[in-house]
């Protein structure tokens, strides 16, 4: 007999006869026994021992027997626990259905054989160990559903290593420690040693070197699960936790990557079905490190792709402070369409911000066409509204499917006088004498065949300031942009003295953003 098949029984009975009997019984068959002399001491001896199996005597001095084990059976605690009833004088059909119907799992009348009472407790035991097993696995595999579905909610590598060590635990109720090697070669690793509780820490240089000289793993996409001992374990991970052998998946999706790792502590020996789902556990964290992994390559990429079209640095004038802004939206891969210009044109300066329709590498590729054709008409000596005209050109002639908002400044640095030229493009938003206003804005969308533009004509006070910005600072769901936008004029009020802490403290009011963000600000000095 196993150790897996041994029991700790319970026996009932108010005759110290008949509990001797039963008891040596079991003991010859290699159980534990624990006794009770009626209901209450029953009731307490289940507090003190971690019992498997109950013989219940029907004729009990504080209380029917047949009452006590529907009792057992009402408790969420104790419903699933093994119910054997005895009796010498319950003997009748009637009887048995009775305590059958209330919900014991055997009923035996005296006289008892002692081979059918040890065959039917080995019966009610096996019935029992399958309804143990079969629920222990339906709670790994709800506990496998609600971590594949963190894991794939997870928003970085750092939580994403939380969420899996914190489902390994729920999934296995052993110490689980997970690790996995983002783009950027630093390796997150993530332990939990007693469910919530889970922590991030480090890990010793060329880990997964020393990890995959544990297991075989081939080059390409694969996983593998293998035993380690706790000594192998804690040769590539010192501070590891492991009293026994570690159970441990690697995995990979996708040739060439470095496989994520998951370590669970093997008290006892798993079972196919332990590792089946430890293998898929694993595979779930390879494919959801893979996504994490493109999307910040892409992202990345874009970033990249989008700051080189950008101006490196805006023009040094006298009198003159600007201060310029784009922050790409951090859940988006695709390369964004807002775009600023400023430039030097000696006497007077054009100061542009605009957005391109959509978030895509076309969107990229006409924001950086429409900003060099913008550039290339304002050497050419053209004012905004003609420039603005070439551009709608443009789009009309090579972009017809796409429009563009923008709004195009001419200033005299000289007098602070300023034209404005916009086309669907937010308004400007002034600053002077401790008021914010906005500007008359409006105008038709480049991209669409109307000839006509909306120009409004101001002047930049000594102290003033101008503010652009793109639609992304001040869009959110279920709150109208009118709202914001009178946030961002209450907010605007006074300007900060550096205009880089101003740009940043306007960007952090608004917090997380879904759309890229650019925003131009210009002050004329007191």
């Amino acid at each position: 007999m196993t150790d897996a098949e041994r029991v700790t029984a319970l026996v009932v009975d108010d005759e110290d006869t008949k509990r001797y009997v039963i008891g040596s019984w079991l003991q010859r068959a290699g159980h534990t026994v624990v006794y009770a002399r009626n209901a209450a001491e029953m009731w307490q001896r289940l507090a003190e021992h971690d019992v498997n199996l109950i013989v219940l005597d029907v004729k009990l001095p504080d209380m029917s027997g047949i009452e006590a084990g529907a009792r057992i059976k009402a408790d969420p605690e104790t419903a699933s626990m093994p119910v054997i009833h005895v009796s010498a004088w319950a003997v009748e059909v009637a009887d048995r259905t009775r305590g059958l119907r209330r919900g014991a799992d055997a009923y035996l009348t005296d006289p008892i054989d002692p081979d059918e009472f040890i065959a039917t407790v080995e019966a009610v035991m096996r019935y029992y160990r399958a309804r143990v097993r079969a629920e222990r696995v339906a709670g790994q595999l709800t506990a496998f559903t609600r971590t594949s579905l963190a894991i794939n909610g997870a928003e970085n590598f750092e939580e994403l290593t939380m969420v899996a060590a914190r489902g390994a635990y729920e999934i296995f109720a052993e110490p689980a420690s997970v690790l996995v090697q983002p783009p950027d070669g630093r390796t997150r690793r993530a332990v939990s040693l007693h469910g919530e509780v889970v922590e991030q820490r480090a890990s010793p240089d060329h880990v997964f070197d020393e990890l995959s000289e544990l297991m075989e793993l081939g080059d390409g996409a694969d996983t593998g699960v293998a035993f380690v001992s706790a000594h192998q374990w804690k040769s590539v991970l010192p501070d590891a936790v492991a009293h026994g052998d570690v159970a441990v998946v690697m995995s990979r999706s996708k040739g060439g990557r470095p496989p994520i790792c998951i370590g669970i502590e093997a008290q006892g020996q798993p079972d196919e079905v332990d590792l089946n789902i430890l293998r898929q556990l694993g595979q779930a964290l390879a494919l959801a490190m893979e996504a994490m992994r493109s999307f910040t390559e892409q992202h990345t990429i874009s970033l990249t792709l989008q700051r080189s079209l950008l101006p490196a640095r805006h023009p040094l004038v006298p009198g003159w402070t600007f201060s310029v802004r784009y922050e790409p939206a951090s859940d988006q891969a695709e390369v964004g369409g807002d775009f600023y210009e400023v430039i030097d044109r000696g006497d007077h300066m054009l100061v542009a911000i605009g957005d391109v329709q959509g978030h895509s590498l076309h969107a990229a590729t006409v924001m950086a066409e429409i900003r060099h054709a913008l550039r290339a008409f304002a050497e050419e000596g053209h004012d905004a509204v003609t420039i603005l005209r070439l551009l709608n050109g443009v789009m009309l002639r090579y972009h017809d499917d796409q429009t563009v908002t923008m709004c195009l400044m001419t200033l005299d640095v000289r007098t602070g006088a300023l034209q404005v030229a916009n086309v669907g493009h937010l308004p400007p938003l002034y600053v002077a004498d401790g008021e914010a206003r906005y500007g008359t804005g409006g105008g038709v969308l480049l991209g669409f065949p109307v000839d006509r533009v909306a120009i409004e004509e101001t002047e930049v006070p000594p102290g003033g300031t101008v503010v652009l910005i793109t639609d992304g600072l001040i869009e959110d769901r279920g709150i109208p942009l009118s709202d914001n936008l009178e946030r961002l004029r209450r907010i605007a009020v006074p300007v900060d003295d550096d205009l880089e802490r101003f740009s940043d403290r306007l960007i952090a009011e608004f917090g997380h953003r879904e759309d890229d963000v650019a925003i131009v600000a210009l002050r004329r000095s007191p």
